[in-house]
């Protein structure tokens, strides 16, 4: 069994013997480049597997702010930062959902492709018992980041060495095309100031993982 099916696996379980009938979420945080998302997804099929249509996954990134709004703001060059995601957005749509009073909610997407989030990208049921949220910034100790941290019944925070995250993120980088120059800048200016801040910045999770 991999790495990431062994820790699949056991928050999957952590998560079904939370949940009691009840809506409950989770937050997978971590660093650009940590495995959150894959972790995520892999988090939710395990559970889906067990108990069919129970969790759904949650994606922080459909909170990015659009190219236009950061070309305006002066802040294009460096989207992915903290500054760059509607976090009051985010909040209310966390709040939203853990109160699940509507039949289904439809959350953004973020299309990396193309760069842009898709709204109503994903509709999550109200019949889905188990969320999980992932997201870099979603244990941030900073306000008004702090604000979310009361929607997640569970905190992660997946723990990856900093070359380590240098190494996937130019691979991931060179994936999308760009030349070496591009991705010296996405990780020196972006990417890795912004990983470090994750990984000073956040709260003590109740689960760390080692990816």
């Amino acid at each position: 069994m991999t790495v990431l099916a062994e820790n699949a696996r056991k928050l999957a379980a952590n998560l079904i013997e939370l949940y009691s009938g009840k809506r409950i979420m989770a937050a997978v945080a971590g660093a650009p480049g940590s495995g959150k998302s894959t972790l995520a997804e892999a988090i939710v099929e395990e559970i889906n597997r067990k108990r069919p249509e129970l969790a759904a996954v949650f994606p922080m990134d459909g909170f990015h702010y659009d190219d236009a709004v950061l070309q305006q703001m002066g802040r294009l060059a460096n989207k992915g930062a903290i500054d760059t995601f509607d976090v009051h957005g985010l909040r209310h749509m966390l709040q939203r959902l853990k109160a699940n009073e509507d039949d289904t909610v439809a959350v953004p997407v973020f299309d990396r492709s193309i760069e842009i989030a898709r709204a109503g990208g994903r509709l999550i049921s109200h019949d889905t018992g188990i969320i999980v949220c992932e997201g870099n910034y979603l244990l941030m100790r900073q306000a008004p980041w702090d604000r979310l941290h009361a929607c997640f019944d569970l905190k992660i925070f997946v723990d990856v060495p900093v070359e380590e995250l240098r190494r996937r993120l130019r691979e991931r980088w060179f994936f999308y095309g760009l030349d070496e120059e591009g991705i010296r800048r996405k990780l020196d200016a972006n990417d890795i100031p912004n990983g470090l801040a994750i990984i000073e910045g956040s709260v003590e999770p109740d689960i760390r993982v080692q990816n």
